[in-house]
């Protein structure tokens, strides 16, 4: 699970209405800062991972799962939020690897924006998307990857990350992708010729 996206992933897959965000974009709102919860206990329902269920406690910690197991005792419960989960599902969130918000293709523009994209994938219990960063052919990908950080990153409510499409060869396009990857974790490239 994502930083994030631990908490909301919690509330989707719970089926309540949504709370309790860990994303400060979805919950105050695009621009509004407001501080991400400290402290979740989600009790007593069925943890449901890629190998295997089972009826447990899940502690998340500033967004981040730190514990699943029966009946887990996190400490002090000053700060403590507690969600009753009997005879539900705890799912972690899904991941989407392949979307275009904000996409510039054309002369156009993809309709959703990364704002109402990711909150829209929020409430649909997706909590992390993968998006497009594809430079115009004989540009630079490096350019590329911090214009579309500069679109995302004011307005993202989950975790993302970008493919960075190769849209043309050089030995600068080669230099680049060894950039991205050392330098800006960038580890999924697209070759489109």
């Amino acid at each position: 699970w994502g930083e994030r996206a631990a908490a909301a992933a919690a509330d989707c897959a719970l089926r309540q209405p949504l709370q309790t965000r860990v994303c400060a974009n979805f919950q105050a709102g695009a621009g509004e800062k407001q501080p991400a919860m400290k402290r979740l206990l989600i009790k007593g329902g069925k943890v449901v991972n890629d190998d295997h269920s089972q009826v447990a406690d899940v502690y998340i910690e500033n967004g981040v799962v730190r514990a699943v197991g029966p009946e887990l005792k996190p400490g002090s419960a000053a700060g403590l939020q507690v969600v009753d989960a009997t005879d539900k599902l705890v799912l972690p969130g899904g991941i989407d690897p392949h979307t275009h918000l904000q996409f510039p293709f054309m002369g156009t523009q993809s309709k959703d924006d990364f704002y109402q994209g990711t909150k829209a994938a929020l409430a649909g219990g997706t909590t992390m998307i993968i998006d497009f960063a594809i430079p115009q052919k004989s540009c630079s990908l490096i350019e590329a990857y911090e214009q579309w950080r500069s679109w995302a990153d004011p307005k993202v409510c989950c975790d993302y990350a970008l493919h960075v499409a190769v849209t043309w060869w050089s030995d600068k396009v080669k230099e680049e992708m060894k950039v991205l990857a050392q330098e800006k974790g960038v580890i999924s490239l697209k070759e489109m010729t």
